[in-house]
């Protein structure tokens, strides 16, 4: 089996190995019950690097992919060659035994088949939607993409009456329809990451997520705190966007694929807890820039972010993360 994903996706960008410095990665992040004094330490080395010859030799396997192997390459960032069919993997979507592999693909494909694609009454507003989201991410690809948000959006839709179409879809969806190259495949990961978050959200409202947010950024980075409200900036508003929809709306495309391959590495949605430190953590990096600016240009640069090097963005959100959990031990051993 072929794994040139890039080939068949025809998606056209800037190539290179990520090399990010989480340390011991994510799993070693929340796995002790007493953190120590430790912290995740950038690095620049490339001993971390994932090249696309060693997720080729996990995903040929004959029998069995290795799942958790791939989890702990995919922490340090995805080739895009292969990214779209490790995250089937990562999201549960294709079984790691290959002896299904054939009659789940095509029972997958036969259901996508089958789900009603046709345009409904929010078509108008999708493809609108779309087309603004191409001519501000400027990627090209041999593909129809057009087409492909709007089936895998429709079909959503279709298949969950109780769900309104909302913009963001667009945001959320892209990462999938560019980097995975069967649609029904692109459908099946975007419904997952959508349940994922509508069952976060469903135990804490995007309300309470916010004012721990707050609570966050307050203890955390108090003097861009208080430009901000001197600025009468709403952070509460970027923030609500920011959480809800994992900041597809305010990264760049590239960028928030490099943030998904870490987070979709933690097993069981743990990514979801992880979230606001790495929102945190964009702002702690940004936060000599925007005390250079006043509340327009804040609030243009919040809602479309600058290129960022997201290993040292997802680094320090772990480092953020750690740092709470020190606290709330020492708090708890008073």
């Amino acid at each position: 089996m072929s794994h040139s994903a890039a080939q068949n996706t025809g998606l056209r960008l800037q190539h290179h190995h990520y090399h990010s410095p989480i340390g011991s990665g994510p799993s070693s992040s929340s796995s002790s019950s007493s953190p120590s004094s430790r912290r995740f330490n950038y690095t620049t080395q490339d001993e971390t690097a994932i090249t696309v010859e060693e997720y080729e030799e996990v995903l040929s396997s004959e029998v069995w992919v290795e799942v958790p192997k791939l989890r702990d390459y995919a922490r340090y960032g995805i080739s895009r060659e292969v990214r779209g069919e490790v995250w089937l993997y990562l999201l549960g979507v294709q079984d790691a035994d290959r002896s299904k592999e054939v009659s789940t693909q095509k029972q997958r494909r036969q259901d996508f088949e089958q789900l009603d694609k046709e345009p409904n009454g929010s078509s108008k507003r999708v493809r609108s939607e779309i087309s603004r989201y191409m001519r501000k991410t400027k990627i090209e690809s041999s593909r129809d993409i057009p087409r492909l948000f709007e089936e895998v959006i429709s079909a959503y839709c279709n298949q969950n009456h109780q769900v309104q179409y909302y913009p963001a879809m667009v945001n959320l969806c892209a990462p999938f329809v560019y980097s995975i190259k069967r649609e029904w495949d692109a459908y099946l990961c975007f419904e997952k990451m959508i349940n994922m978050l509508d069952d976060h959200f469903n135990e804490e409202s995007i309300n309470e997520g916010v004012a721990k947010f707050m609570t966050l950024f307050h203890t955390f980075l108090p003097d861009l705190y208080s430009y901000f409200e001197e600025e009468e900036v709403d952070i509460k508003e970027w923030a609500a966007s920011a959480l809800r929809y994992m900041l597809s709306r305010e990264l760049s495309l590239e960028n928030t694929m490099r943030l998904w391959d870490t987070y979709f590495a933690i097993p069981d949605a743990g990514w979801i807890d992880l979230h606001p430190y790495t929102c945190l953590a964009i702002l702690k990096h940004l936060k000599e820039g925007f005390e250079d600016l006043e509340q327009s240009e804040i609030r243009t640069m919040l809602m479309r972010l600058p290129h960022l090097d997201m290993d040292r963005i997802i680094n320090e959100a772990f480092n953020l993360r750690h740092e709470i959990l020190v606290r709330q031990n020492s708090d708890d051993s008073l």
